[in-house]
């Protein structure tokens, strides 16, 4: 028998293949400028593939949303899931989160750059990603306000105002790691603890800041 026979991969590893020739043409060109032709030449298999595998170029798009989102959800969970405090996790966590930005560049720039300023489904499945992480930033945040065993009252509504701080200030970080590409991850999750935990901490013991009085006018 003459010629060669292309090997037939299964579905799901040929789809990982055509999600990582995805990502790096849409980190690249971005998702309007980016064509279905070159990410299908990067893949090494034919376009009409690409639309029996995802349907669409939003289909292949919300793929990579999809897995880039859940790969950095579950090394922020998997780091984060050591048994000790809640302040040592939250500070695995991040570290992870740090780690995998500054390994994954172009998945970053999909996920953070990109997807969010997409409407419709893309979008829907940006907050699904982000609210898997809020969940997970919420409860070591409310683990910590629970081992502190403190007087200050603070409940819910707090710890989802802080996880909201922390991953609001995570989301701008990764653009700051850009331009600070020698910003070592673990340096990058120390300073955002302390600026971050270490004042937590010391609303749990009490201590408040108010805004000066107004002048009284006589």
């Amino acid at each position: 028998m003459s010629g060669t026979r292309r090997r037939r991969l299964p579905r799901h590893v040929r789809e990982q293949q055509i999600i990582d020739a995805a990502v790096q043409v849409f980190s690249k060109r971005g998702y309007h400028a980016a064509v279905v032709d070159e990410i299908a030449d990067l893949a090494g298999i034919s376009k009409p593939m690409v639309y029996l595998y995802f349907g669409s170029k939003e289909g292949l798009f919300i793929a990579c949303i999809k897995r880039e989102g859940e790969l950095l959800t579950h090394e922020f969970q998997q780091a984060a899931a050591v048994e000790q405090g809640a302040d040592q996790q939250l500070w695995a966590g991040l570290s992870a989160f740090f780690a995998h930005v500054a390994a994954n560049r172009d998945g970053w720039v999909v996920l953070y750059r990109q997807a969010p300023e997409q409407g419709g489904e893309i979008a829907a499945e940006v907050e699904r990603q982000r609210a898997a992480v809020m969940a997970a930033v919420t409860g070591l945040v409310r683990a910590g306000i629970t081992e502190s065993d403190s007087s200050a009252g603070l409940g819910e509504e707090d710890a989802e105002f802080v996880a909201h701080a922390l991953v609001g200030a995570a989301d701008s970080l990764t653009g700051w790691m850009a331009d600070h590409p020698n910003e070592a991850p673990e340096r990058i999750t120390l300073r955002l603890m302390n600026m971050v935990w270490v004042g937590m901490r010391q609303v749990l013991a009490g201590e408040v800041w108010t805004p000066p009085a107004e002048p009284v006018e006589g």
